[in-house]
């Protein structure tokens, strides 16, 4: 009875020791894909936060000028200097 739970015991060891040699070069190649599929997203979300301020940035800035062209008309004439009028010929 020992001596079959001794073989079976170690048939098993030798069965997950070859299941194990066969997953360890593939783990490298794994966390190698892994760490490129990362560096990809990072490099798709980088890009595309890029997008996002160039678009809020030429928003602000086009909401400024429109700004200043309203200012600048409300005050356009009031910074010309006002005629003094002239007075009537004298006789």
């Amino acid at each position: 009875m020992k001596l079959k739970f001794t073989f079976a015991a170690l048939f098993a060891m030798v069965l997950s020791l070859g299941a194990w040699g066969q997953n360890a070069p593939q783990d490298n190649g794994g966390i190698k894909q892994d760490t490129k599929d990362a560096a990809h997203s990072t490099g798709k979300a980088a890009k595309k936060a890029g997008h996002k301020v160039k678009k809020g940035t030429k928003k602000v800035v086009h909401a400024g000028a429109k700004g200043t062209r309203k200012g600048a008309s409300k005050v356009e004439g009031k910074t010309e200097p006002t005629p003094t009028p002239v007075p009537p010929p004298q006789k």
